[in-house]
């Protein structure tokens, strides 16, 4: 059955490790048929949450903001699958893709809750430069258990803090496989 994928890619380098990870896991999620939609949000105009409660889940664009997070809303809606890829920045997610995260909560206010549940699952692809994830590994797995998402689980690549160090490791096989795995 084709599962509709979106990726979250909160990395500032479309050529560095964590990017390397996205193609791999898409690769491999594309290769068993599903459609996957990729959002680099490096490039993407999307302000902080405000906290206002103000959105309304049944629209199209809930969020009272009007900016690049409208193109991201109708997709994690409709969407079976999201990948949250990140690199590791002072053991926690990027500010990019922390942001984009912060704002989904626009799904799940007022007219009915249109982000938690829904039979969706989620993976967490990472690159960092050291090892040490527990701490966003502890997060994630918290955010899925709010919002009651199947953990996929996740690839985590340590070890590379140049761009394309990544090359040949085995978490580039993983982030694959993993893909693959979405049926």
């Amino acid at each position: 059955m084709d599962k509709k994928i979106v990726i979250l890619n909160g990395s500032p380098r479309r050529a560095g490790n964590t990017s390397a990870l996205v193609r791999e896991f898409a690769k491999g999620a594309e290769s068993a048929g599903n459609t996957v939609t990729e959002f680099f949000l490096n490039s993407m105009d999307i302000h902080g949450c405000r906290g206002c409660f103000g959105g309304h889940s049944s629209r199209e664009c809930p969020c009272v903001q009007n900016d690049d997070m409208n193109q991201i809303y109708p997709a994690v809606r409709d969407s079976d699958v999201i990948v949250l890829a990140t690199p590791l920045y002072y053991w926690n997610m990027s500010g990019q893709i922390r942001t984009a995260v912060d704002r989904l909560f626009a799904l799940e206010e007022r007219d009915g809750n249109f982000l938690r549940g829904h039979g969706r699952a989620s993976a967490l692809l990472m690159a960092a430069e050291g090892h040490g994830f527990e701490d966003v590994v502890l997060y994630y797995d918290h955010l899925m258990e709010h919002l009651k998402w199947k953990n996929l689980g996740h690839v985590l690549a340590g070890g590379n803090g140049e761009a394309g160090e990544i090359e040949g490791k085995p978490e580039l096989q993983k982030a694959y496989e993993l893909g693959k795995s979405i049926s």
